[in-house]
């Protein structure tokens, strides 16, 4: 872990520019992950983006739960927590709101983040603490060898569903935006130029920012987003967002994303079929979450129309802000010291005001 230094109070975390290179941020842990996890090129290009922050190491903080993603403190030469199974929300929310001159990343997985840490993860999201949360998607739980997750297909053949899942998986997406999550974005772990870009747009928003990672794991759920990935069906397959854009796509922009006449969400249509000023354009700061998800709602069981980039971007006072407010009004509200103000309220009648 880099030495710590002493901070002479709150600052942002963009307050003092360093310059520094991926090799800094590389620990001395050997990396143990399978060979030919998805887990590797997250890692790799997180490391690679950490410098453009330009913020010294001890001021950021990787925390992580349980599972194959939650190796990720130990690889990255920050301070970090390899904390308890589904709790890493919780964790880093006191952090943050306790230190607000630090840029504070979780790192979580599908089974660690929607299943023991659901509770955590949408209530941190409702109240947009100011963090960075990357959820590594892949659809399996990897580190216990091969059980079906809350996030694996309906009829998942796994070592707990020998006759196919019965459950209906969640969509990560929806669940962010249905707590009102202020940053909801979408990328793939083999998509270097992708991720770093939905990754700098994280790292800018102020409040809670939500980054799902499709994620192979090669040993128990092998090509799991395969068509999301191979030339010869990514581009009829995903959906790129760019704000300010029409939402089209295909090999030859063949396809266009619509809303349907007389119905409610969006759907996909042929785009010689319907007239341009009827394709819609991408707008990630619309206020209600409603439109980011419609769009999050679009993709089928077979991966077709699969939106990547962000879905949501909009500004609402950040969790960790209010309560440094709160704190600081209160100290300006108090006389005498501290000796005196106990004195005081201990002699103050069976009736106490906390402040």
């Amino acid at each position: 872990m880099p030495e710590a230094r002493n901070a002479a109070g709150p600052a942002p975390a963009r307050a003092v520019p360093v310059k520094l290179t991926t090799k800094d941020f590389k620990s001395d842990q050997e990396v143990r992950w399978c060979p030919g996890c998805g887990d590797y090129a997250i890692l790799a290009a997180v490391q690679q983006f950490m410098p453009e922050l330009g913020i010294p190491r001890e001021r950021i903080v990787f925390v992580s739960g349980i599972g194959c993603s939650s190796r990720f403190p130990y690889y990255m030469n920050t301070y970090g927590m390899h904390s308890i199974h589904g709790r890493a929300p919780a964790i880093a929310t006191g952090l943050s709101a306790t230190r607000p001159d630090l840029s504070i990343w979780v790192v979580t997985g599908d089974g660690d983040a929607l299943s023991i840490g659901g509770n955590h993860l949408i209530h941190a999201l409702r109240r947009n603490v100011n963090l960075k949360i990357l959820l590594f998607n892949n659809r399996i739980y990897g580190l216990t060898k091969g059980q079906y997750s809350p996030t694996s297909e309906i009829g998942k053949i796994t070592k707990s569903t020998p006759v196919g899942s019965a459950d209906s998986p969640f969509n990560p997406l929806s669940l962010a935006l249905g707590a009102e999550a202020t940053f909801v974005a979408r990328t793939i772990d083999s998509d270097r130029k992708h991720l770093q870009s939905v990754l700098r747009a994280a790292a800018e928003h102020q409040g809670s920012a939500f980054v799902e990672i499709y994620q192979n794991c090669n040993i128990f759920n092998d090509g799991a987003f395969e068509e999301l990935k191979e030339p010869a069906t990514r581009d009829d397959y995903l959906i790129r967002l760019e704000h300010g854009q029409p939402i089209t796509f295909g090999g030859d922009g063949q396809f266009c994303v619509v809303h349907p006449p007389g119905g409610f969400g969006l759907e996909v249509r042929e785009t010689a079929s319907v007239a341009a000023e009827d394709i819609v354009v991408h707008d990630a700061t619309v206020a209600e979450p409603a439109y980011a998800f419609a769009l999050s709602r679009l993709p089928g069981f077979d991966l077709r129309n699969t939106p990547i980039g962000v879905f949501r971007n909009v500004s609402r006072p950040a969790y960790d802000t209010v309560v440094q407010e709160q704190v600081a009004t209160a100290r300006a509200g108090s006389t005498g010291t501290p000796a005196e103000r106990l004195t005081e309220l201990l002699h103050s009648g069976d009736t106490w005001t906390i402040r």
